[in-house]
């Protein structure tokens, strides 16, 4: 089975092919340039990179892959959540090629395809797993019961993940996108320089809050500039850091253990952060856990993700009417 994937949420133009679990082809086009100069993604700007990105992303896919557009069994696509306007560009495409071939159109949660991504790497896990999806504006951890089938054990009440390390980055002048700068800078300080504030650590539940760990560490920073201190910058990123990834770890392995799954996936564009993944295998291994982590090129958003969930919603017979829409908000559960 061959399925043509494409994703357009929001600044990152995805197309892949995957033909069986086996990856054909993945290409992808970043806007980080362009947005940069704004500081964040700027969704009219990202909207209409898509639609210059898209067809020669698609025709290159195709013939990397060796293949026709008649050798297609499925369109996938991101239907949502993401922004709007760039979710209708990826939505129309599939919509019009699906139409002309008259295959079938398949619409995949935009973070169910972060955790396929997991399986494209290691084909033999089986579910049940329990996966930390984070990103730029999604941190949550799951429990997948069997593919498509997700219960939500936990979110964040208030910031992402990716959103926190996006506003302290800014706010320290390392520029967007603020995750792997505050990584790459982090590798040459202290974690234990300074000691900020770990929000729901041990509150019983799942859920994540990073608005206030932004706000208290935007409110040292600035007591600290008054006092004329000097401030490792180092140190700093590496402290912050670890603050987050603290709570990420700890919640996610609690959750393996109190649900006993013994296979623990991290998903998603904050899954590349190097201190995260560090501390994720050798924390879970060490209770015995199986920790996967995809490798980074297929944890920042593409298009085999989506061709990969297309491939399992496929073979389950499903299909998407032609009358679905783009949904910003779309629920993984």
């Amino acid at each position: 089975m061959i399925v043509l994937g494409i994703e357009t949420s929001c600044d990152e133009t995805g197309v892949a092919v995957v033909e069986d679990g086996q990856i054909r082809a993945n290409l992808l086009t970043s806007q980080t340039d362009l947005h940069a100069r704004f500081g964040g993604v700027v969704p009219e700007l990202a909207s209409r990179q898509h639609l210059v990105s898209l067809n020669f992303l698609l025709a290159q896919a195709l013939d990397e892959a060796g293949l026709r557009f008649a050798d297609l069994d499925g369109i996938a696509v991101t239907i949502g959540p993401g922004l709007v306007g760039a979710l209708l560009v990826g939505v129309a495409a599939a919509k019009s090629l699906a139409s002309v071939l008259d295959i079938p159109l398949i619409g995949v949660n935009h973070l169910e395809g972060h955790v396929e991504a997991a399986f494209l790497e290691r084909p033999e896990l089986q579910p049940p797993v329990i996966a930390l999806i984070v990103s730029g504006g999604h941190t949550m951890i799951t429990q997948l019961h069997d593919h498509g089938v997700f219960e939500i054990l936990g979110s964040t009440i208030d910031d992402a993940a990716g959103e926190a390390f996006d506003k302290i980055a800014r706010f320290i002048g390392l520029g967007f996108p603020g995750g792997p700068a505050i990584d790459a800078l982090a590798v040459h300080g202290n974690a234990d320089a300074y000691r900020f504030p770990r929000a729901l650590m041990n509150d019983g539940t799942y859920d994540f809050s990073f608005s206030g760990l932004k706000t208290a560490v935007i409110r040292w920073i600035r007591e600290r500039q008054d006092a004329g201190e000097e401030i490792d910058a180092g140190d700093l990123a590496a402290s912050f850091q670890e603050a987050v990834v603290d709570v990420q770890v700890a919640k996610t392995l609690r959750a393996a253990e109190e649900r006993r799954v013994s296979t623990v996936v991290v998903a998603g564009g904050v899954a590349a952060n190097s201190r995260l993944r560090e501390r994720m295998h050798s924390e879970g291994g060490a209770k015995g856990l199986t920790i996967v982590q995809p490798s980074p090129a297929l944890c920042t958003d593409n298009g085999a993700m989506i061709a990969a969930a297309g491939i399992r919603r496929l073979a389950r017979g499903e299909r998407t009417s032609f009358d679905v829409s783009a949904n910003p908000n779309l629920a993984l559960a």
